[in-house]
């Protein structure tokens, strides 16, 4: 009897926890300034640092990163602001002139277009 209850208890339990629902993401890409690899390296890297955010990829050609992230953490709104911290434009948010005259100079905006 001891062995009934104990498997009906865990049986009850575990698909107790079988039902939550896993944590749901959304994604939104952004148009950005950046120039090379290492804008693309420093991008990635600063924004997996970010809370909320479950990771990024950005493609060069376009300049776009896709972000996915968690929406109760995170907004695209932040997204932006920390792409903006980080140096450069998001969409309509300009890079933080701050940061954007610590980047190194070929990643900067006013420099010209090069190869990794």
């Amino acid at each position: 009897m001891k062995n009934l209850l104990f498997i009906v208890f865990f049986g009850v339990v575990f698909n107790g926890f079988a039902k939550l629902d896993p944590p749901k993401t959304a994604e939104v890409k952004i148009k950005t300034s950046a120039i090379c690899g290492m804008c693309k390296k420093r991008i990635e890297r600063d924004l997996g640092l970010t809370k909320g955010i479950v990771g990024s990829n950005l493609n060069l050609d376009n300049k776009v990163v896709t972000v996915t992230y968690n929406p109760k953490k995170t907004s695209p709104e932040k997204i932006k602001g920390a792409i903006s911290k980080i140096g450069y434009d998001a969409d309509e948010v300009a890079a933080d002139q701050k940061s954007h005259d610590a980047l190194p100079s070929c990643c900067q905006k006013s420099a010209a277009a090069h190869k990794d």
